[in-house]
């Protein structure tokens, strides 16, 4: 297990999850269908793919440590539509805030769980999904850039939001 802090209380992680949710919900909320093409290079994924990435490894992640959320799985093919994609991520989402409140306690983060070959704590694993999703938000806002669409504020106001306050 990599040495960075991990979750250590479900109260934690239920604040923590809320604001990255909101934040992640937020920017899949401003894209539009023709900007799921959006891709730096040939090889690269798409805004879609990106996107859709993030909503099935929820799923994906947490059915490792034997929570059955509902939302899209790991392998159903990337939506056509901006707002299927949205709705999957925050049907993913809501799901696991649901399932780790309702059915964890600060106990049940220390329980390792088979992770990709290795064995996570679920403090870990909950670290690990709110950090890939930060990860990849982060390509993303770019690829909404260049996809010529407005990025909401995620830590701080957006350029745009800078300037209305300037005048």
């Amino acid at each position: 297990v990599r040495e960075i802090n991990m979750i250590r209380t479900i109260a934690d992680f239920a604040k923590t999850w809320k604001a990255e949710a909101d934040i992640t919900s937020r920017v899949l909320g401003a894209l539009t269908d023709a900007s799921l093409a959006q891709r730096v290079t040939a090889e690269d994924r798409t805004l879609g793919e990106i996107a859709w990435h993030i909503a099935t490894s929820i799923t994906e992640m947490m059915a490792h440590t034997g929570l059955t959320l509902a939302g899209p799985a790991h392998d159903a093919p990337t939506p056509t539509s901006a707002a299927a994609i949205k709705a999957g991520y925050d049907q993913a989402a809501a799901a696991l805030l649901a399932a780790v409140t309702a059915g964890w306690t600060d106990a049940t983060l220390a329980v390792k769980d088979d992770m990709y070959g290795e064995m996570w704590p679920r403090g870990f694993t909950l670290t690990v999904l709110v950090n890939h999703q930060i990860h990849h938000r982060g390509a993303m806002s770019v690829l909404v850039r260049q996809a010529g669409l407005v990025l909401p504020d995620i830590y701080g106001p957006t350029r745009e939001q800078m300037a209305a306050m300037k005048g």
